[in-house]
């Protein structure tokens, strides 16, 4: 087994470590919560990170005000303290704030749990503690491995294009192994997954914090349309599993499909290599691909005049292709526009 230690993973060491230095360097004491603050504020982007930073001084702020109000009032029994996360979650679902709660609890718990909470200056401490531990881990995100989104994206979109192309080339042909296809597939649909993650990391970033991040709005689109198409022809091979086999095709419109899609898969890969300045130009081997939908539901068409009952799971299947096809063509036309 391998032990992968990635920029998020070192990150989150860095802010601990500079937290629990920081803390023990202006004599702030359990140094521990900062660490456990830290942890909980480190984020995928320096955007997140931000935001994260100031929603947690917000209900931080709120926490320990409620927390020091009921120990006045109420004193520190177990009672008061459930009651007291109860409000504190409560209060941060109110402001849309839920992702700081975990954090927000044990700011309440460090301060309603310890001796002494009567007083304001332990309040203060246990508060400056916290602070210390998010502002480490938003100083540690801006200036320790700043993510590179334009790298890590494309790196993503040619792996899980060739897990795709692996699959679409064989789904027809029926060439893999069950296991090893459904392998393929979970793979796949896994990967997907994340890069809609990463994109919507990535266009928040530009969005929120554009003077940080000098993307071209322009290649944003075409990132939006290269995940599309990823996921169109993801949907493609969903139809081709679901209904292909079912249409007791023969051995030529097998070899009909196959080609096509072998055809489509060929034209996806030259556009990522296209956009990345790698292929000469090429246009009429796209064109070519492209057009030959037109004849492909020309054939289709035909086949199911003659047995629609049998064949109607072909035009599923074939209304899919199309899809993928449209999604290609607007992908080329993107890409061209952001080259020129």
């Amino acid at each position: 087994m391998t032990m992968t230690i990635g920029p998020r993973i070192i990150k989150t060491g860095l802010a601990v470590t500079l937290a629990l230095y920081i803390c023990a360097a202006v004599g702030l004491d359990p140094a521990i919560f900062a660490g456990v603050a830290a942890i909980l504020t480190v984020q995928p982007s320096i955007y997140r990170t931000w935001k994260q930073m100031l929603d947690q001084i917000v209900t931080n702020t709120i926490g320990a005000a409620v927390a020091l109000f009921f120990i006045y009032y109420l004193g520190d029994n177990p009672i008061t303290i459930g009651f007291v996360i109860m409000l504190v979650i409560s209060l941060s679902l109110k402001l849309k704030m839920e992702s700081t709660i975990p954090l927000t609890l044990v700011t309440v718990l460090a301060i309603m749990s310890a001796p002494g909470n009567e007083d304001i200056m332990f309040t203060i401490n246990r508060f400056l503690i916290i602070l210390i531990g998010v502002g480490s881990a938003m100083t540690v995100n801006l200036v320790v491995l700043p993510p590179k989104y334009t790298k890590n994206y494309m790196e993503k979109i040619h792996s899980t294009f060739q897990t795709m192309s692996l699959l679409l080339r064989t789904a027809v042909s029926n060439e893999m192994s069950e296991k090893a296809y459904q392998d393929q597939s979970k793979e796949l649909k896994t990967s997907i997954e994340k890069l809609e993650s990463q994109f919507k990391v990535f266009d928040e970033e530009r969005g929120k914090l554009g003077k940080l991040n000098q993307t071209n709005a322009r290649e944003i689109v075409v990132f939006k349309q290269m995940l599309k198409t990823l996921q169109e022809g993801e949907q493609l091979l969903e139809n081709i599993d679901e209904h292909y086999f079912q249409s007791n095709t023969t051995d030529e419109e097998n070899l009909l499909f196959d080609r096509h899609i072998e055809e489509l898969t060929k034209c996806h890969e030259y556009l990522l290599l296209k956009y990345q300045g790698k292929m000469k130009d090429q246009e009429l081997l796209v064109d070519d691909a492209l057009e030959k939908s037109g004849e492909f539901f020309d054939q289709v068409i035909n086949i199911y005049s003659h047995d629609k009952e049998q064949k109607l799971r072909l035009m599923i299947i074939t209304s899919s292709v199309i899809d993928y096809t449209f999604q290609l063509i607007r992908l080329n036309k993107l890409i061209d526009h952001y080259l020129k």
